[in-house]
Order: structure tokens, then sequence, then C-alpha cells
């Protein structure tokens, strides 16, 4: 199998082999938008080879998300690099031979599509499994593939509205500001096709892989819902204080309108923090469950906080054995010293990319940029091409 083809550096002192542990494998991905793309991402930053198949009139919705950057969303800008693109139009009578070449060269097939669409359009992994036994299927959708609601249409808000974790925050549900039932689903997906390469390289078996995003996002409740989860614990007043209404585990706002997160769970960094803020009081109010000692205490802390500013607190805790920290904003984040120090941010083309250390970088693809090499390296000659490019196929 063909790796990626492409420039770039490694950018830590990773050697090659661990920054490509993938390199050799190669994966044809069907998917749209983030939880694919980002699943397929983190395979291609392995190192393996990930051809993502467009259509040849418009290519992928996130193409097209503002904002824009020289034409091109900025989200798939920062989703889509070390991927090569082949324009393919899926509902062309010809583009299935073109398929079936494409995955006799392939080790991974990934969809997005909807149970009854992927049948149709002959991508589900019943059918391509008749010509291709070996292949891993992997296929990411809101419901998985059985169910009442497997065919239903959803985005990210509902699957976490019917997971539970719209509620989680107390108070009012909000519009969350992360999509973590989206990527939750992409690191399954990714999980899982690792698992499955090894499985098939030591047993020579297949894997059919169903990944749900309303599973997935169900996955994020599982701490929070243990008590309910395990018998008798619903009657166990002893709960981690994660909710926002316990004074050690919290968000502050200091003197110039910023914010600190103190994250205090055990007692040694809860006794130290209170020690420190010169209210070794406040460490002997209990806060096992919400009541009239914990709110006096998260009003008390909030008061102390709010004198001073976020940078004279932190270099008041500076020394201190605490869990206590700034709440950045997305730039401040970047800059990070940490972030610096393992080489996380790289900057390539026009584009800055969080990557883990030592991933080679290669600027996300144009449309179709890699139709004519890809299709090359499968047998379908200029000749051919020219044909299907005529047709509107590729």
């Amino acid at each position: 199998m063909a790796g990626p083809h492409g420039s770039g550096a490694i950018t830590s002192g990773h050697s090659a082999a661990e920054s490509r542990p993938l390199e050799g494998v190669r994966v044809l991905d069907l998917t749209r938008l983030l939880p694919g793309a980002y699943a397929t991402l983190m395979l291609a930053d392995l190192g393996a080879d990930v051809i993502k198949i467009e259509d040849p009139r418009s290519g992928d919705q996130s193409r097209h998300m503002p904002p824009l950057v020289n034409g091109t969303s900025v989200y798939f800008t920062v989703l889509n690099r070390n991927k090569r693109s082949v324009t393919l139009n899926l509902r062309a009578p010809t583009a299935a031979a073109i398929l079936d070449r494409l995955l006799a060269r392939s080790d991974v097939l990934v969809d997005s599509f909807r149970p009854r669409t992927a049948a149709r359009l002959g991508v589900d992994a019943q059918t391509i499994r008749r010509n291709h036994p070996e292949m891993i299927c992997a296929s990411i959708t809101g419901f998985g593939k059985t169910g009442p609601y497997a065919d239903r249409a959803a985005h990210d808000i509902n699957y976490e509205a019917l997971a539970g974790l719209l509620s989680l925050s107390g108070g009012s549900p909000r519009v969350p500001g992360l999509l973590v039932g989206d990527i939750g689903a992409a690191y399954q997906t990714t999980s899982r096709i690792v698992a499955a390469l090894f499985l098939r390289e030591r047993s020579g078996l297949p894997a059919t892989i169903d990944v749900s995003i309303h599973e997935a996002a169900l996955q994020w409740t599982v701490f929070p819902s243990a008590p309910r989860l395990v018998r008798g614990g619903d009657s166990d007043p002893r709960q981690l204080p994660v909710r926002g209404d316990a004074a050690r585990y919290n968000v502050y706002e200091t003197a110039d309108g910023r914010w600190l997160a103190l994250g205090a769970l055990e007692d040694k960094f809860w006794i130290a923090f209170c020690e420190r803020l010169g209210r070794p009081d406040l460490a002997l109010l209990n806060d096992a469950q919400p009541g009239d000692q914990q709110e006096s205490a998260l009003a008390e802390v909030r008061r102390l906080l709010r004198t001073k500013t976020r940078e004279a607190w932190l270099a008041h805790f500076a020394e201190a054995d605490i869990c206590l920290t700034p709440v950045k904003a997305p730039d401040e984040a970047l800059a990070d010293p940490q972030v610096a120090a393992r080489g996380l941010v790289t900057r390539e083309s026009d584009a800055t990319h969080i990557a883990p250390p030592g991933v080679l970088i290669r600027s996300a693809p144009a449309l179709g940029a890699d139709t004519d090499s890809v299709l090359e390296e499968v047998g379908v000659g200029e000749d051919e091409r020219a044909a299907l490019r005529s047709a509107g196929v590729i």
C-alpha cells in the first residue's frame, strides 16, 4: 500500500517510525463534515494514506462554511491536512467501478452516510465485502445502524440533548460551546479502526465498525451518572463536586474581569488553597453535598478572589501545590509555554495546526487535487479519466 505523498518535516525529536506507525495503510474516506474528517485526520497524522472522496460539483460541505480564507473554510483547512482529495460522484452509474478499483488498493473504508443512503450507494459493509472480504468498514452515523432513530437527521446539539448532557450544567439548558458528541465519535472511530487493523494483522479477520454519535455523547455522562448506574448509588450522598456548586471546584472572577479555575478535589489541595488564601477556616466547611455551609464558602471565595487581578493571584499562589489555573481564551491557550515546549502548534503555509508532536504537516488539498495521480495508481488511464471528467463522474 502506498503511503501519503507530499512535503513536510518532522516537527519534534520523534523518529519517523514513531510518528508514522500507520504508514502503508490506505484509508478511503467517504465522510463529510466534522466527525469523519476528524477521525481520518487522526489516522492521517499517524501516517495513513487518507484518500478523501468528494463530489466533483462542490466537494465536502465543510469547504464552504464561513469564515473563508482564500476561498476555503477555515474548518476544512484544519480538519483535512495530510489527506489527498479525489473527486468522484458516487451517484453516477459508472462510479461503482472506479470505487471498486480504489477499494482494491485500500485497507479501510470510512463513511458517514445514514444506513439507507449507504445501502443505496453500495458502500455499506455487506455490499463492499462481496468483492473485498478483508476490508475494514467503519460507519459514523447519528444513531447507529439499528434502532428507531437509525435514519433520523440530527446534529451535535440533538445528540447532547438526548444523551442528557445539556442538563448537566444546572439551571436551564444552554447551547453547548463544544461539539463533544462529534469529537467523541471521531475518537471512538479512530481507536476502533486501529484495533481492527491489529486484529486483521493478527488473525486475518476483517471488522465492521458501527459508531453512533448519540452513543458517543452518552459516554460523556458515565461519570456524573455513576451513582445511578451502580446499584444503591443514588442514595449515596458522597458525590464529586463537579457541577459548579462547590467552592473547591469552580471558576472565579478576579478584579480585572478575568477568571481562575480551581480544581482542588482532594482535601490536601483544598486545605493548601484555603491556607494560602488566609482563610484556613474555610477548609473545615463540609462540601460533601450542597447546603448552607458550602454556599457560604463559595460566596466567600468569590468575594476574596475579586479583590486582586488574575495575574496577582497567580503570583500569590505560584509556590503553592494546588490545582489553580487561569481561564484562557483560545489565542492565549495556543501561546501557552507548555504548548510551545511540547511542540503542539505547527505553522504550514497559511494555516497554524494543533497537532501531536512529530506529526508530518501537509496542507489540506484543493478539491480534486489528487484525482489524476490517485486514479493513475489504480490503473485508470488518461483517456478513461478524460471521459469520466467529461461525464461529470470525476
